[in-house]
């Protein structure tokens, strides 16, 4: 669990987070969307710690991250699992090669034990029959369930996930949400997604917190999101002509 305390960040006279209080639950998929500009990204890089809070607190599990040591922060940073936006693989490396790579970099554990570990990822994110494989060797929803399994191969207790569904397709892109969402729920992760994704929104909305101009605008899930007359959300959600459909029949109680 994340919990953040009247989060505020300013860039000199830029105010982008504007006294946010929330909290991202373990076992759930937390969303974070709103419209360019609104935050979104801010709000993820000062949960990862690239960004320090100008005013207010970020907690893990209870402990606030600006009071722990060095050490202390390491030793967090070891439990969190980060999927970027462009993927990030290592072209030179093969698929079983990427998802290894932060148990080679951070653990002492033997090579037969990373075998097994990557082995185990690898058949969760069904990747087996293509272990031996380049990244340009693969399809981009391939390159993104190998950017996964990297991200959980250290079994993480926080997982964090920038526009994981960027230029896929909507087919791909519901199979990296329901992957997404299986990994959460099986291991109890505390998953946090920023996404613009409306189909994510849909399909695995556990939690979702809008942002608009810095602030928390709206929180609910992905049943609630249909119904709400919130007339941001609602602007948002409904900005194609197949979500103003999915609203009326919603409704009109189909």
């Amino acid at each position: 669990m994340i919990t953040i305390k009247n989060l505020h960040k300013k860039f000199n006279d830029n105010h982008v987070l504007k006294g946010i209080d929330y909290v991202f639950e373990a076992g759930k998929t937390n969303l974070i969307i709103g419209q360019s500009g609104s935050g979104k990204t801010v709000l993820l890089k000062s949960l990862l710690g690239i960004y320090e809070p100008t005013e207010g607190t970020i907690s893990f599990d209870g402990k606030i991250y600006g009071d722990l040591s060095a050490a202390e922060k390491r030793e967090l940073r070891s439990k969190i699992g980060m999927v970027f936006q462009g993927n990030a693989l290592f072209d030179s490396m093969t698929v079983a090669e990427n998802i290894g790579f932060p148990l080679k970099m951070f653990t002492k554990m033997s090579e037969s034990e990373i075998k097994e570990r990557v082995n185990f990822v690898m058949n969760h994110v069904k990747l087996s029959d293509a272990k031996d494989r380049l990244p340009a060797e693969i399809s981009g929803g391939m390159q993104k369930r190998v950017a996964i399994g990297r991200a959980i191969v250290n079994n993480p207790k926080y997982l964090f996930c920038d526009e994981p569904n960027s230029g896929l397709d909507p087919r791909t892109s519901i199979v990296i949400d329901n992957l997404l969402q299986d990994i959460t729920r099986e291991f109890k992760i505390t998953t946090v997604i920023n996404t613009h994704d409306m189909n994510s929104v849909m399909e695995i909305g556990d939690k979702i917190l809008f942002l608009k101009d810095g602030l928390k605008a709206w929180t609910g899930n992905k049943d609630q999101v249909f119904k709400t007359d919130n007339e941001a959300v609602v602007d948002f959600v409904y900005s194609s002509n197949l979500f103003k459909k999915v609203r009326e029949a919603v409704n009109r109680g189909y």
